[in-house]
């Protein structure tokens, strides 16, 4: 496997965002299908989902439903096509690299718990590097032994 993404990633492929010219010409560079696991897509959805609530609340945050329908329709038609493909992981593997992780790096550098199993995941399935714009992250993912090439 060559890259596996987290969720700044995805949300910069499937919304207009400041990293998103940079997403869009690394994916062009990519020679399989975008992986994921149903934990990354779950995030994703839920990233959405958050933002049409913060939109609700004050018209100057977040995007509306119209906006992340889309975006969740974009989504399920790279899916279906093939463009993004959905990999299986053992989650007592992932847990348990993510734990080592964890004891390892986050009381110095602050990592969340969902940032942590991202990385666990791309080492777990034998990712080369990981697409990232959270620079918490890409120093976890180098870290673990993996490229981040964004």
């Amino acid at each position: 496997m060559d890259a596996y993404p987290d969720t700044s990633y995805l949300c910069s492929l499937y919304r207009r965002q400041v990293h998103s010219p940079a997403a869009i010409a690394h994916r062009g560079t990519l020679h399989e299908p975008l992986p994921f696991t149903r934990l990354l897509e779950f995030e994703f959805h839920q990233a959405l989902r958050l933002q049409v609530w913060l939109h609700a609340a004050d018209r100057d945050k977040g995007y509306g439903q119209i906006e992340a329908d889309a975006m969740l329709a974009n989504w399920a038609a790279d899916v279906a096509a093939g463009v993004n493909r959905l990999v299986a992981c053992d989650m007592d593997a992932v847990l348990q690299l993510a734990a080592t992780y964890s004891e390892q790096r986050t009381t110095r550098q602050g990592h969340r718990t969902l940032d942590i199993l991202h990385v666990a995941t791309a080492v777990h399935l034998g990712a080369r590097s990981f697409l990232t714009f959270d620079e918490r992250q890409r120093a976890l993912a180098r870290h673990a032994g993996l490229k981040v090439p964004l």
